[in-house]
């Protein structure tokens, strides 16, 4: 089965930092935008960040926090399915531009079904993202 890409719109405080976040430090195209709204291409997804101006008082969205295998994991969240090579790739490029990790790389669930590579991160406005990478992408459904 071939997947389809998702669409995703969700809420930052200021356009200029979602630009500079999605576009420059995770390297995402952009897309359509306008004074309210911009189009990123996140690995084949469209994710539209949408400008919510009550975020501009408020700071940040403030994610829950639930425990997954001895990790505090940010809830909601959204990520992408990567190849190792490629998250290997993602997780060296925001270490040199100095980003912080919610949950730093590693290897979650080893070795148990879902053995799977991942890493949490924040973007400006509080969105969290997770990127994970299996060595057998036949785990990513796997049952423990």
């Amino acid at each position: 089965m071939s997947l389809s890409p998702f669409h995703l719109a969700i809420q930052v405080r200021d356009i200029s930092e979602a630009r500079a976040w999605y576009g420059g430090v995770m390297g995402c195209p952009e897309g359509r935008s306008s004074t309210h709204w911009v189009d990123f291409n996140l690995y084949g997804h469209q994710l539209v960040c949408h400008l919510d101006p009550s975020l501009t008082t408020t700071g940040r969205i403030r994610p829950h926090y639930n425990p997954v295998d001895g990790d505090q994991v940010p809830v909601p969240h959204f990520g992408v399915v990567l190849p190792i090579s490629a998250w290997e790739d993602l997780a060296a490029r925001l270490r040199e531009q100095g980003c912080t990790f919610v949950v730093e790389p590693h290897i979650r669930f080893a070795g148990q079904a879902g053995e799977q590579s991942t890493f949490f991160l924040l973007d400006p406005s509080g969105n969290a993202l997770e990127f994970k990478a299996f060595a057998d992408l036949a785990q990513l459904f796997a049952c423990g």
